[in-house]
């Protein structure tokens, strides 16, 4: 659990941790998101101004690794123990990893760093020509927990896979242009 020593200015991320009680390592932003590491910047130099207080398994973090830490590869900065996590290229063109978008041969796609072969592949998911009438019905939980025991979303783990992107769409679905993002199919 995270305590301040006295009121200053924190960030949203750190005050929703502290109204929540909610340690570091519970970070409530999505994991190598800019928001996951600013958080960690934050709380970093908090603690090294003596103004906030962590348990043990926080102060592991703080000290034992770089996270929240920024370095220079290649001419651009990137999250220092999240490095891999940025951008690479496909067919020479500079892509995103691990952040689905709408469009291609079907509604969504995504460009994932395959672990076998350490190549970008680009994963199509959704409807096939956008699927016509069939809308992602997300806000229904009802409609959500259908879905996820037909695909079997639990057992989806594979990031190259079509399945494993339709299961976690909800995760994404603000950036896809939806009104609010959702926890998942299950």
């Amino acid at each position: 659990m995270i305590k301040l020593a006295e009121i200053i200015y924190t960030t949203p991320g750190i005050d929703y941790h502290l109204k929540h009680g909610l340690a570091l390592h519970e970070n409530i932003y999505r994991y190598s998101s800019r928001e996951f590491v600013n958080l960690f910047a934050e709380a970093r130099k908090l603690y090294q101004e003596g103004k906030i207080a962590l348990i043990d398994a926080d102060l592991d973090l703080i000290l034992e690794t770089n996270i929240g830490q920024y370095g220079v590869y290649e001419g651009k900065q990137i999250p220092l123990d999240l490095p891999m996590l940025n951008e690479a290229e496909y067919q020479g063109k500079e892509v995103q990893l691990n952040k689905p978008k709408r469009g291609g041969s079907k509604k969504f796609y995504v460009y994932v760093k395959n672990p076998k072969t350490g190549k970008v592949k680009k994963v199509a998911f959704g409807a096939k020509d956008g699927g016509g009438n069939l809308a992602v019905k997300l806000k229904d939980p009802k409609r959500r927990k259908a879905f996820a025991d037909r695909h079997n979303c639990k057992d989806k783990k594979d990031k190259t896979k079509a399945g494993y992107w339709s299961c976690r769409v909800g995760r994404y679905w603000k950036s896809l242009g939806g009104s609010q993002n959702y926890p998942g199919y299950w």
